[in-house]
């Protein structure tokens, strides 16, 4: 469970954002914000005043709320007229995340305090959150043991004849049995996923919804993301791409199985991700550029002649290379063109440059790290090897 300490200094920092920008307060709805100040995901609003203690109100369930939150002022959500009395005469600006906030919601907090000015405190949110302290990089170093540990029984369990789906559920029946939780939470609009995914060379180059190098067939057209009923071929690679979810946290992590041989293609791909890893890793040090370590990473993939496959299917390229993980999948920084912006020390990311052949498969190589001043540290134990079977 969260700590008291942990729960204030979050709050500290947040007070700090907020006193700078001149705002009076942020009011946040959005679970995993909420858990992420006060330790609880029951359905609650969060009020932190930029000066002051903060006010958590718990709609359902109270007693588990204030068994679990570290705000000590947690009280039962009051009724809409007792509302607006929960806020000091001077509060005029009340942050909210609008990158999050339904519209419904938005209007409903509207109405209950009137006269009060809504601003978008969502950058300053994901900056905060961005940075992991120590606490946290053990949560997702945990994270890593125990995902890496679910790897390491593949080859006991993958052989030829296999549907992708069969190897999937095998896969995450494990996950869950080492106490995997599984919800893999997105902050971004239209993206879900159910724990990862398993694909071979029948649906690598199969494109969807899915802002990832690789997307999968799916199961049908309303799950058309992950694993399919496909059988899985022999010499041509399988990927495995899965979080891990722990105490809210989530590790992710790729590799790769072949039954059989790979064609030297493919060879040649997956030693150059692994040379971008390297670099990569070594540079996600404080102050680093983020699109300028994308930009090299493409540049790299260009100088091997991959270019084309770099980070998804020909014409369906994502255009990033990391992205921050924490509470969500999709957290800050990102590895991404126009996302200029410089690495902080503890933020987390996962490094996952791919290259996909439609019709002969996806080869890469994904894993998270911290930054730090000595470059990027792994923050799981687990072989790059492509594992031959």
């Amino acid at each position: 469970m969260l700590t008291r300490q942990e729960s204030q200094q979050r709050i500290s920092r947040l007070q700090e954002a907020l006193r700078g920008k001149g705002i009076d307060g942020a009011l946040f709805i959005h679970p995993i914000d909420v858990y992420y100040f006060s330790g609880t995901r029951q359905n609650s609003t969060l009020w932190v005043p930029a000066e002051g203690e903060p006010r958590l109100w718990v709609r359902k369930s109270f007693a588990r709320g204030i068994q679990e939150s570290c705000i000590e002022d947690t009280r039962p959500f009051p009724s809409s007229k007792e509302f607006p009395a929960q806020f000091e005469e001077g509060v005029r600006s009340v942050g909210f995340t609008f990158d999050v906030a339904p519209v419904q919601q938005y209007n409903y907090y509207l109405k209950l305090l009137p006269g009060r000015d809504f601003v978008d405190v969502s950058a300053i949110n994901r900056e905060i959150r961005s940075v992991k302290s120590p606490w946290e990089l053990e949560q997702i170093r945990h994270c890593g043991g125990q995902l890496a540990g679910v790897f390491r029984e593949v080859p006991g369990f993958l052989k030829p004849g296999m549907r992708e789906v069969d190897l999937a559920a095998e896969f995450e029946y494990r996950l869950r049995k080492a106490g995997g939780e599984g919800y893999v939470r997105m902050r971004a609009f239209n993206q879900e996923l159910f724990q990862g995914l398993a694909v071979s060379s029948a649906s690598a180059g199969a494109t969807g919804f899915f802002d990832g190098a690789v997307t999968g067939q799916g199961m049908s057209s309303a799950s058309p993301h992950g694993a399919s009923a496909a059988l899985i071929p022999v010499n041509a690679p399988i990927l495995i791409d899965y979080t891990g979810v722990f105490n809210g946290y989530i590790i992710d992590m790729t590799r790769f199985f072949v039954i059989g041989k790979l064609a030297p293609e493919l060879e040649h791909a997956f030693r150059t991700a692994l040379a971008i890893q390297g670099y990569l890793a070594e540079h996600l040090k404080p102050g680093a550029i983020c699109e300028e370590l994308f930009l090299k990473a493409a540049e790299m993939a260009q100088a091997a002649g991959l270019a084309e496959h770099f980070m998804g299917a020909p014409g369906e390229n994502a255009r990033f290379v990391g992205h921050g993980v924490g509470l969500e999948l999709d957290e800050f920084p990102v590895l991404a063109q126009g996302f200029n912006v410089a690495l902080q020390a503890g933020q987390t990311l996962a490094i996952e440059p791919k290259f996909v052949f439609p019709g002969k498969g996806v080869i890469g190589i994904e894993n998270t790290f911290a930054v730090t001043d000595e470059g990027g540290v792994r923050l799981s134990d687990l072989p790059d090897d492509l594992v031959y079977l």
